[in-house]
């Protein structure tokens, strides 16, 4: 399992630095990290002072937001306070704003360039306690490696 995340990890990092579509590139991420680590589903979102905003996702259906108040979510406090946010049952989690219903569990890791938060990785699973310290490592280096996607 670590020599496939592994290699995930280097086809990110290439993909991160390719020349081409952004969108394009940041569905083949999203997809890259779902298959990694057998998620349900991945999600990449912009960061404004204003507001989260989905730029990709896997699979066919967007998420219930795909745009929402930068104070919202679980994403609003992953941002507010700069490190990521893990929630192992959202059903008691008052701050989870819905993205499927299925979802019973979401991480939140930030993506930071220049000590501004640009972006996040949102992962979602349809299994309580369903992210472990292995998954906690594996996000946190997406999320450094994933920064060229939004110089």
């Amino acid at each position: 399992m670590q020599d496939e995340v592994g290699g995930v990890l280097s086809r990110l990092t290439l993909l991160a630095n390719a020349p081409g579509l952004r969108i394009e590139k940041a569905r083949a991420m999203a997809e890259g990290i779902k298959a990694a680590r057998a998620y349900r589903w991945v999600g990449l979102y912009d960061v404004t002072p204003e507001e989260v905003v989905a730029i990709a996702w896997t699979g066919s259906d967007p998420p219930a937001y795909p745009r929402f108040s930068v104070t919202k979510g679980l994403s609003g406090v992953a941002v507010a306070n700069r490190k990521p946010v893990v929630v192992q049952d959202v059903t008691t989690d008052s701050r989870y704003l819905t993205a499927f219903g299925s979802t019973r569990a979401e991480a939140i890791f930030p993506v930071a360039v220049d000590g501004r938060i640009v972006g996040t990785i949102d992962v979602e699973s349809d299994r309580v306690n369903a992210f472990g310290p292995e998954d906690e490592e594996f996000l946190k280096t997406c999320a450094v490696i994933l920064t060229p996607l939004w110089l």
